[in-house]
């Protein structure tokens, strides 16, 4: 069992949690993810991790409810325990001293762009960081990506915070100045990925993508992260996950990747079905009998 130390709200679904995991935090590198599971009866789930203290023993990953299974990790609280942490997986990130690197998040995405942005830095890079989401509720990790940034870039499409328009638009801005960039680093949803390396390509700068978002079990077992890179089919889970974002073949990639929408699409609406009547248990009861007040839902 893994004990969470820290539990907090980043915007609205996405919540970042600290988690007991001393071996872990020992080992980890940028760029690399675990595989958890909030019960011993639960799927597995890869997450990134975003941050570690050997000190303290924790981890840290951040999460968004977008299914049945990370609204459930999002209802735990600090105290609450995790079934299984697995870890660390995946190759991490190369960390060599390119000069000017770029490093771009787009949503949650920022939650991975973070620690290799941090781990850039560390080796000697000069950092521009351009951080993107739809509104400015769901900009994640702005102060966090300022301390390891040598510049710092805000967009969001509808202009409710830092720059108007996308993180790509904000990359060509760069690339018309002159700016020399020797490397980009593009993590985010696989669109904005794909429209990432359509803005490199014609320069020939290198740049690569995080694939976590394709990946389910995190093992190569499944099948379900197969990539075709230059060519060849890859695993995200455990050859990469990041890759040569010119040589991915994205609409493989997209079409891979919703595969698995109607079989969450049907879980995400049982689950929000059980958790209706477990939340309105007792209303017809307190509606009738005012006098017995609230009644607390059942445990499950």
């Amino acid at each position: 069992m893994y004990k969470i130390v820290e539990a907090r709200m980043l915007a609205p679904d996405i919540k970042l949690f600290r988690i007991e995991a001393p071996l872990i935090a020992r080992k980890r590198k940028p760029g690399q993810f675990v595989i958890l599971r909030v019960s011993d009866r639960g799927e597995r789930v890869p997450l990134t991790i975003a941050d570690a203290n050997p000190k303290e023993r924790t981890i840290t990953i951040i999460a968004q409810g977008v299914g049945k299974t990370t609204k459930l990790l999002n209802a735990k609280n600090p105290g609450d325990f995790l079934s299984d942490v697995v870890g660390p997986l995946g190759k991490p990130t190369e960390l060599h001293q390119y000069g000017t690197v770029v490093v771009i998040g787009g949503g949650l995405g920022t939650a991975i762009a973070y620690p290799i942005a941090k781990g850039l830095k560390q080796v000697g890079n000069k950092v521009i960081s351009i951080v993107g989401a739809r509104n400015e509720d769901l900009i994640i990790l702005e102060s966090d990506m300022y301390l390891v940034s040598d510049e710092m870039f805000v967009t969001t499409d509808d202009g409710s915070y830092g720059e108007k328009g996308f993180v790509t638009e904000k990359l060509q801005s760069l690339i018309d100045a002159g700016r020399k960039i020797d490397l980009v680093v593009a993590v985010g949803p696989v669109p904005m990925m794909r429209a990432v390396a359509e803005v490199t390509r014609p320069y020939a700068i290198k740049t690569m993508v995080s694939l976590n978002p394709i990946m389910v079990d995190g093992t190569g077992m499944c099948g379900g992260c197969r990539v075709v890179v230059d060519g060849k089919s890859y695993f995200a889970c455990v050859d990469g996950p990041e890759f040569d974002a010119h040589k991915v073949d994205f609409k493989v990639l997209m079409a891979r990747n919703a595969m698995y929408q109607d079989a969450e699409r049907t879980a995400l609406q049982s689950f929000s079905r059980q958790q209706h009547k477990v939340e309105n248990h007792g209303c017809k009861l307190q509606q009738q009998h005012p006098e017995v007040g609230t009644v607390a839902p059942p445990a499950v």
